[in-house]
């Protein structure tokens, strides 16, 4: 069957489902399937999808036309945390043939025939209580940098939040799993790795298949401090309630930890994170970004936002705006609330007008540049190192500083990849900044 075949990838959403479509895929290279560009011509489509905005869904059926337009006769395989809440929907739409749930993704090449056309998609989805096991992923060969998985699931019931409904309960990867999958992104060559899961801060939990914590985050990160090969760590997105002080005091004295942190804050206004079933309150909020910058002074702070929560009234939505304004953040990641079946927010009264929601979700965005202007101006004059990314965007290069700071030169090929001391000098009309030369030569590997 896998003889000449051919198979592209699509991958909608966050960094874990990246990790894990970059599993997959090897997956099927190891049993004979030659991986191609999704705009290519192929004779398997997998798309990866993702359910954490009305957006993501409507996306989907936007990319099967995309890979029907390639090869009208491709077999289509939809996975991922929308096909396992909804599968019957997205069994219906036209062109697709196959829906695989949370477990079942894994093996997806177990449930390849003879890739004969469905009139509707077959579909293999387990219930989501059964979605209890763990398997291990990593991103590499698309990036620069690679995803590392090292949890999955939640226990948390934020009530506007299908996540758990998509991919089950708390569970995390074995230390010693971790570590090796570490070591294999180094042998490749990759300089930075970023960790990923659905809540990073409760690492260890289900890591033996039970509910307590055999490790704890901060045991994660000084195992991964000693990996060898490996230039820079980065930490994703962090609940502000499980970041403790050890964790941003040891990446204040790592040589590998970069100063990065993204923090989801979801609300300023406390009695819409009581609605929302946040586990901190905003002062909580308020003393894990103080402690960061009183350790690591130049430190990067992302904050995840959402807008037009219902009930969320004009004065609450200020409240938050003025917060955010006065906090010392660097960017924010702004999300529009959209209404997600089976979540307890859905039943709220106070549903907020989608337009009220637009123009709430606009002044937050507008913040956001503000904000990333004003952190990228305090940095002006530093020296930083730079690891550049492998894309020639309109004959530039571009890459990130350790805290996150986006900077170009003109192309050249040799530094793919590399690291440099530079020095910022200046933001262009483009919000990115130039910088001069340190030094020209690489830096090496730890």
């Amino acid at each position: 069957m896998v003889q000449d075949k051919k198979v592209a990838f699509y991958t909608l959403g966050c960094k874990l489902n990246f990790a894990e479509t970059s599993t997959i895929a090897r997956r099927f290279q190891h049993e004979g399937f030659d991986r191609v560009e999704f705009d290519e011509k192929a004779d398997i489509y997998v798309i990866n999808t993702c359910s954490v905005t009305d957006n993501a869904d409507k996306r989907f059926k936007t990319i099967v036309k995309s890979a029907q337009k390639q090869n009208e006769n491709a077999f289509l395989v939809a996975i991922g945390c929308y096909a396992q809440l909804k599968p019957e929907e997205l069994a219906r739409v036209d062109g697709v043939d196959l829906v695989l749930g949370a477990s079942e993704k894994f093996k997806v090449t177990d449930y390849l025939n003879d890739l004969a056309k469905n009139e509707i998609g077959e579909i293999h989805a387990c219930e989501i209580e059964e979605a209890n096991f763990y398997v291990g992923s990593y991103s590499i060969g698309d990036r620069t940098r690679a995803f590392l998985k090292v949890q999955d699931g939640c226990d948390y019931k934020c009530t506007f939040c299908t996540i758990p409904l998509a991919r089950g309960i708390s569970r995390s990867d074995r230390l010693e799993s971790v570590l090796k999958n570490a070591r294999e992104i180094s042998e490749k060559g990759i300089r930075e790795i970023v960790l990923t899961g659905v809540n990073i801060g409760d690492y260890g939990k289900g890591e033996f298949g039970n509910k307590k914590h055999d490790h704890t985050f901060y045991d994660l990160i000084d195992a991964l401090d000693g990996v060898e090969g490996i230039s820079r760590l980065r930490i994703s997105s962090i609940e502000p309630n499980l970041l403790k002080n050890e964790t941003i005091e040891f990446v204040s004295h790592s040589r590998k930890f970069v100063p990065h942190f993204h923090i989801p804050l979801q609300s300023g206004s406390d009695s819409i994170l009581r609605k929302m079933k946040r586990r901190y309150n905003r002062s909580v909020y308020t003393d894990r970004v103080e402690t960061i910058k009183r350790h690591m002074p130049h430190a990067c702070i992302g904050v995840d936002v959402i807008v037009g929560f219902p009930g969320e009234t004009e004065e609450e939505f200020l409240e938050t705006y003025q917060y955010l304004s006065e906090l010392d953040i660097s960017y924010l990641h702004v999300f529009t609330y959209s209404e997600r079946p089976n979540t307890p927010a859905i039943e709220m009264e106070g549903s907020v007008d989608p337009r009220v929601r637009q123009k709430r979700s606009k002044m937050l965005r507008g913040l956001s540049v503000k904000k990333r202007r004003a952190f990228y101006e305090s940095q002006m004059g530093t020296e930083r190192t730079v690891l550049f990314e492998a894309e020639n965007k309109l004959g530039y290069i571009h890459g990130f500083t350790e805290n996150y700071i986006k900077v170009k030169a003109p192309w050249n090929p040799e530094l793919v990849n590399t690291l440099h001391k530079i020095r910022l000098t200046e933001i262009d009309q483009d919000g990115i900044v130039r910088f001069e030369w340190v030094t020209t030569e690489a830096l090496q590997m730890e």
